[in-house]
């Protein structure tokens, strides 16, 4: 039997294996409420995307661990800093970060302008209100998100992509467009332009963040600090909305 540090479907697999969670949770929430007596079940699900992307990064968590530990190998390690080379990390690391956070920013207003001729729209598809309890339970979705989403695209993923191709520029970009893909399942809102804004709004950074990982996965340990940092303030628009 092939182990899955042998199987090269595996990596592949890990590649769709987020958004194959989210409409999977979306799916069992959504039975729960038409169970419960809520006539427009699937359509409330998406409401609680918060609740879905924290049981994702949970089991995401769960198949890296036993993923590394099937090659011998600790999942923790990948989140490291290394002494010998921190003091070059934090120069690419600024660096990157200068050049990265007006990338990662510019489609935020002008896509959802550009799609709906008005930059609140999506939001208003997405962050519908949800109980008090329920946002309070949410605040694990960005403390979890660091340890499962990074490292499966360009923690994992990547490089084994790079060994099995042979060609570590097409693992990048196939790694980068999984990583932006995943979010049209985040809620998933079976909506043309709210698809394409959902999707638009992640590829410059998934190229972005995976180009800086390629060249320095050093980097991963910092760039899963602020990947936290920043979903912390994705949770702040459910008080602005």
């Amino acid at each position: 039997m092939t182990s899955p540090s042998q199987n090269p479907i595996i990596p592949w697999l890990m590649l769709i294996s987020r958004s194959f969670l989210f409409i999977l949770f979306q799916l069992l929430i959504a039975l729960g409420l038409t169970l419960a007596g809520n006539a427009g079940g699937w359509t409330e699900s998406a409401r609680w995307w918060v609740m879905v992307a924290t049981l994702a990064n949970l089991v995401s968590i769960a198949l890296l661990f036993r993923l590394f530990k099937a090659e011998g190998k600790r999942y923790l390690d990948i989140f490291r800093f290394s002494r010998e080379t921190i003091k070059t990390d934090l120069l690419w690391f600024v660096g990157s970060g200068i050049i990265g956070i007006p990338i990662a920013a510019a489609p935020m207003g002008n896509l959802a302008v550009a799609i709906f001729g008005d930059a609140m729209t999506p939001i208003h598809m997405m962050f519908r209100p949800i109980p008090p309890w329920a946002l309070v339970i949410g605040f694990l979705f960005p403390l979890t998100i660091g340890f499962a989403e990074l490292p499966t695209y360009f923690g994992y993923a990547m490089p084994r992509l790079s060994q099995q191709i042979k060609n570590s520029w097409i693992a990048w970009l196939i790694a980068s467009f999984a990583l932006a893909a995943q979010h049209m399942f985040l809620p998933f809102i079976a909506d043309g332009p709210y698809l394409l804004w959902r999707l638009g709004m992640y590829l410059p950074f998934a190229l972005y963040a995976g180009l800086m990982l390629k060249l320095r996965p050093s980097l991963l340990p910092y760039f899963v600090i602020v990947h936290a940092l920043l979903d912390i303030s994705t949770l702040s628009v459910y008080f602005m909305v």
